[in-house]
């Protein structure tokens, strides 16, 4: 495996391959945040020639692993100021791995305003200039791309928004459809890999093989235990193959967690006609499919396609997040609506998180009415076209609290909270506040043991122990996303040793190692010691890790609770 560089600063930009040398043995997000925590000045401007944008897949991507599809993509944020990594499904990690591609870092920035694309096989990389791609929508890009280079193709691209370099621009991943639906989309990321002149990297694995273990029948026998033990779990077994992420939406608007309108309730009266439920027969009666993976290998398979009243293709399958960005937290409850919302996201290029707080906080200042369907939907056109108003809520919700005087601003580190609130679920607001990535649930998910009590159970409503379990999470988490594996395997790992002990003997056996839990455990700790370092230098403090005070102020209904966990507890979590 070769890392990839791509000098973009170059009249005519070039590239070259060299080997990992100090990187060996990192993939996914290990690879992303070493390479910018060692190589990018942390003072530097996101958007400047000194920031690097970094394409990894995982440990695993490439191979015949179950669930090893997982891209990160790593750079200095414009959205928060720090460190980042936001991570996708996708064809992309699997394609890059078959072509023997660990890491991709395009360096630099062109002097001039053009427009550029990659186009990567196994004869090599071909950098050329198509200022024609120019605000292209996401869809229609790859359409375009498809049409040259074939129907085999991943997609690597940004939208509108990443092409004005807004702070809420994602970067899409196609899907295995070729529908450029899979996105990593926090923290601006699309404004990053906009401001290298690069609009779209097509890869092509062509007359490629997957990449080979070293002991292929032992190789053989951990991934068999894996997907069976992923098979066998209630979560990703049935629950997430069934509904999708949004079988959350009635678990956490039960348990009192959705926050709603703008963080100012813990329960919307709406979230049964937005359920994951309703969604899933929507989709089976409209001859969509709940039950679809993203990428090749996928066995928990939590990607559906929803279709339109007529029948008709309309986006992938609204994640629990987006239904609740733009449902509850906006008061809406027409799933056809939101499903709408998240089909212009994805072809604008918006993380629909980001963007649907940025509409709350705008529906608190009065901008368009709380429910305004139709409103929140002219909204994101505003985005795509680039005008005042869009370019304000496209930079994200506290660029628009700032913007129309808004004090209730549910962020940290500039980047939006998302669909659990931190006084109902306390294990979450340690994350949040705490994950060297801005406000970001994936970063150490502590619904499973909180709420849905996977591997145990923490209290949601009480202090105690919530350091701990975002501590040991956060760990985990920084290994698994740096495998190329898709979180939700946690589930099946935090209850079933066995299947724990699979995902372990399936990376031994490929590299010929001789990892063991507590090596994983050192290995993601060493992944957050390079984006706090990172972050440090970058001038965060202590008082960064903390959520806004209006979640220790405010009680939130139905539980009555402020956000309870001490700022010195706080400032215990990297002590470890």
């Amino acid at each position: 495996m070769k890392i990839l560089r791509v000098n973009m600063s170059d009249e005519t930009p070039s590239a070259k391959f060299e080997e990992l040398g100090e990187y060996e043995g990192f993939g996914g997000r290990a690879l992303t945040s070493a390479i910018i925590s060692k190589e990018v000045d942390p003072l530097c401007h996101p958007l400047s020639a000194d920031n690097k944008f970094v394409i990894a897949g995982g440990l695993l991507s490439g191979t015949a692993a179950a669930m090893s599809g997982r891209i990160s993509v790593g750079c200095k944020s414009p959205l928060t100021g720090g460190i980042k990594e936001a991570n996708a499904g996708g064809q992309a990690a699997q394609v890059m791995g078959k072509l023997g591609i660990a890491a991709i870092v395009l360096e630099g920035k062109p002097k001039t305003d053009d427009t550029y694309k990659i186009f990567i096989n196994k004869e090599g990389v071909k950098i050329e200039k198509d200022n024609s791609l120019k605000m292209l929508s996401n869809y229609d890009l790859v359409q375009k791309m498809r049409s040259q280079y074939g129907d085999k193709i991943a997609c690597i691209s940004i939208g509108p928004a990443g092409d004005m370099k807004m702070s809420a621009a994602s970067v899409a991943i196609t899907d295995m459809e070729g529908r450029p639906t899979r996105h990593c989309g926090r923290g601006g990321v699309g404004a990053v890999l906009a401001s290298k002149g690069v609009k779209v990297i097509v890869l092509d694995d062509t007359g490629t093989l997957p990449r080979q273990p070293k002991d292929p029948e032992a190789f053989k026998d951990a991934n068999k235990r894996f997907v069976a033990g992923l098979q066998k779990h209630p979560v990703t077994g049935q629950g997430l193959p069934a509904y999708g992420t949004n079988v959350l939406t009635n678990i956490i608007n039960e348990v009192g967690a959705y926050p709603t309108y703008n963080f100012k309730d813990g329960k919307f009266a709406g979230a049964r006609k937005i359920s994951g439920e309703v969604q899933a027969e929507l989709e089976k009666q409209r001859g969509g499919n709940p039950t679809h993976g993203c990428h090749r290998g996928c066995v928990i398979r939590c990607s559906g396609i929803y279709h339109d009243k007529d029948g008709n293709y309309l986006t992938k399958q609204p994640e629990y997040e987006t239904v609740w960005a733009f449902g509850g937290n906006c008061g809406i409850d027409d799933i056809d609506k939101i499903a709408m919302m998240d089909f212009l996201c994805d072809n604008y290029g918006l993380d629909t998180i980001e963007i649907g707080a940025a509409i709350g906080v705008a529906m608190e200042a009065g901008l368009i009415k709380w429910g305004d369907a139709d409103g929140v939907i002219n909204l994101i056109h505003e985005i795509g076209k680039g005008t005042y108003l869009g370019r304000i809520i496209g930079n994200g919700a506290a660029f628009t609290a700032k913007a129309f005087g808004v004090e209730r601003v549910p962020v940290v580190k500039g980047q939006a909270i998302p669909a659990y609130d931190p006084r109902a679920v306390q294990g979450i607001g340690v994350t949040y506040a705490t994950s060297p990535m801005g406000a970001d649930h994936t970063a150490g998910y502590s619904i499973a043991l909180n709420v849905l009590k996977t591997g145990g159970f923490v209290d949601p409503l009480k202090p105690e122990g919530q350091v701990e379990l975002s501590r040991n999470l956060q760990i985990a988490t920084a290994f698994i996303d740096s495998t190329g594996m898709c979180l939700f395997i946690a589930f099946a790992l935090l209850d079933q040793p066995e299947t724990n002990q699979a995902l372990i003997d399936m990376i031994n056996a490929f590299y010929g190692w001789n990892m063991k839990d507590s090596d994983v455990m050192e290995y993601g700790k060493k992944v957050l010691k390079f984006e706090r370092d990172f972050n440090a230098r970058a001038g965060f403090t202590k008082q960064h890790d903390r959520l806004p005070r209006f979640f220790y102020k405010e009680p939130i209904s139905p539980h009555n609770v402020v956000f309870m966990v001490k700022d010195e507890e706080l400032d215990q979590l990297f002590n470890w």
